[in-house]
């Protein structure tokens, strides 16, 4: 099953979904595939986000939407680095490995 797009669901006050938002996009390009940022889409996070043991979702979350239009939940967050760092060459790799680790080349 391929992946169509990459959604992330974002908020501006959210310091860590600029981030989430940049291993999208390098994902995205290494997948050949569009980005889809959601502002705040509370509604998408309850259908296919996780959630905590109140029921209440964190952000940012990524997803990837294959082909057949279903969602796959990919992250909630950005993972850290052995460091306690935002890890973003981590973050692309979780996404890569969720799409089936199928990279093509469009850096050109």
């Amino acid at each position: 099953m391929g992946v169509r797009k990459i959604v992330v669901v974002t908020a501006d006050w959210e310091k860590l979904s600029g981030l989430a938002k940049k291993a999208c996009e390098e994902a995205a390009r290494k997948l050949g595939v569009k980005v889809e940022e959601r502002k705040e889409d509370w509604e998408y996070l309850t259908e296919h986000g996780t959630k905590d043991e109140y029921g209440g979702v964190d952000l940012p979350q990524v997803f990837l939407e294959l082909d057949d239009g279903s969602v796959k939940h990919v992250m909630t967050r950005v993972p850290l680095s052995s460091a306690g760092k935002p890890d973003l060459e981590a973050a692309v790799k979780t996404i890569i490995d969720a799409a089936g680790g199928e990279v093509e080349d469009h850096s050109g």
